[in-house]
């Protein structure tokens, strides 16, 4: 489980899907650079401390973003309005052709940090 089986996964999708993954996977790394890329439920994720605390995967029409925790997303739902998030909360739907707004990612990330690493 290395970067180079996210990069082979990226690679293997169509135009618009594999540029704005491999911006996603950017601008993950970037709030999170210590964090080790894995393969998690068949698709890219990114380990902090053993724990996968952001993961994205590919479809036809979506693109979408899953935290590995059900509980960040009822913890951000008036940041996330205007997206389609799963009923269960396991992820959230993007524009396959569109990047994710930064201060948006920053905010999946720290909101899961903070549950998978509580303070104390």
């Amino acid at each position: 489980m290395t970067a180079a089986e996210v990069d082979a996964y990226i690679q293997a999708q169509p135009e618009p899907q594999r540029s704005t993954l491999e911006h996603l996977r950017s601008q993950i790394l970037a709030v999170i650079p210590e964090a080790e890329q894995c393969i998690s439920y068949a698709m890219p994720g990114f380990r902090v401390n053993g724990k996968v605390v952001a993961g994205f995967a590919s479809y036809n029409k979506h693109i979408g973003y899953y935290p590995h925790s059900g509980q960040v997303f009822r913890m951000m739902m008036e940041d996330l309005s205007g997206y389609e998030v799963s009923e269960k909360g396991g992820g959230v739907k993007f524009p396959i052709d569109h990047a994710v707004p930064d201060a948006l990612i920053e905010k999946l990330i720290a909101v899961r940090m903070a549950q998978a690493f509580p303070a104390g």
